[in-house]
């Protein structure tokens, strides 16, 4: 059976939830290929909330993905059948109440090259992505409404971390977020790390999260995921103007989305016990606000 990365086990997710599956984690993934006939022929990779294993099926190479059971899940299913590869990774099949997808096999993220190349890449694969939406995923609009009647309650619970006047600005920016005339797609969770070397496309998102509304609603944590390669605020807005270009933005906007999700994440990050992150933020917020 396979065997967990330490760094796998000590994932956020896990700190509250999921140790029962993780324990039989290495035999469901064995289980899993006796359903598929698949044979485990590389080595495991992982992110955060799943494993990915390399297998091949009648000597074409694959990916099982495992993650724990539940929405998130059937959410990327139905993701990467809406989207159907273009731009993403492809879906060859998925069994939703085992958490398994089985997927087209990639290669090196994009997390391993310069952070201005990346910026190219993924500003591009945001534009690539938006595409009419379905009508019946979240919406980029209905998030914020949600998230900004909350912020000021966790600023105050978590000790005022930052500056009043960011906080102000966030949700002074709220309300013209929370309505677009965009009926397009955006991927919720977009990063280098989520974007792998393809054959049939240079490079392909994996993982994605579906929503409609804004492609740019997730620009922030390109920014953030980066930001330690980054020298100053000088470069961070260089690197934003980039992605701005490329995916074909309204800079305004684009902006407001990276100020908002930034003090929304800033926030989560300290409530889920993070200490690294709340820094980066940091570091945007300064760059768009001082």
């Amino acid at each position: 059976m396979i065997e967990l990365p330490e760094t796998f086990l000590a994932m956020p997710r896990w700190w509250s939830e999921g140790a029962e599956w993780l324990a039989g984690l290495p035999q469901a993934v064995d289980q899993q290929c006796d359903r598929w006939g698949l044979e485990i022929d590389g080595p495991l990779a992982h992110g955060s909330n799943a494993i990915a294993v390399q297998v091949s099926r009648a000597g074409q190479p694959l990916v099982l993905r495992m993650s724990l059971p539940g929405p998130d899940v059937a959410g990327q299913a139905y993701a990467l059948r809406w989207w159907d590869g273009r731009g993403t990774v492809r879906l060859y099949d998925a069994d939703l109440p085992h958490g398994a997808l089985l997927l087209e096999r990639l290669g090196s993220s994009l997390l391993n090259e310069p952070v201005d190349e990346a910026m190219v890449v993924l500003g591009r694969l945001m534009r690539r992505l938006a595409v009419p939406a379905p009508s019946d995923v979240p919406s980029t609009a209905a998030n914020v409404s949600a998230r900004a009647a909350e912020l000021e309650t966790d600023w105050q619970r978590l000790g005022r971390p930052f500056e009043p006047s960011w906080l102000a600005e966030a949700l002074a920016i709220a309300p013209q977020l929370a309505e677009t005339s965009s009926n397009l797609t955006a991927n919720g969770d977009f990063h280098s790390e989520q974007v792998l070397r393809g054959a049939r496309e240079p490079w392909l998102v994996v993982d994605p999260v579906l929503y409609r509304g804004d492609p740019d609603c997730d620009l922030a944590r390109i920014l953030w995921t980066r930001v330690d390669e980054m020298a100053n605020g000088a470069e961070i807005r260089d690197h934003f103007a980039t992605l701005v270009s490329e995916a074909e933005l309204e800079p305004e906007r684009a902006r407001n989305w990276v100020v908002f999700r930034t003090v929304d994440y800033w926030l989560w990050g300290l409530n889920a016990g993070l200490t690294e992150d709340p820094e980066r933020c940091r570091r945007i917020l300064d760059a768009f606000l001082n």
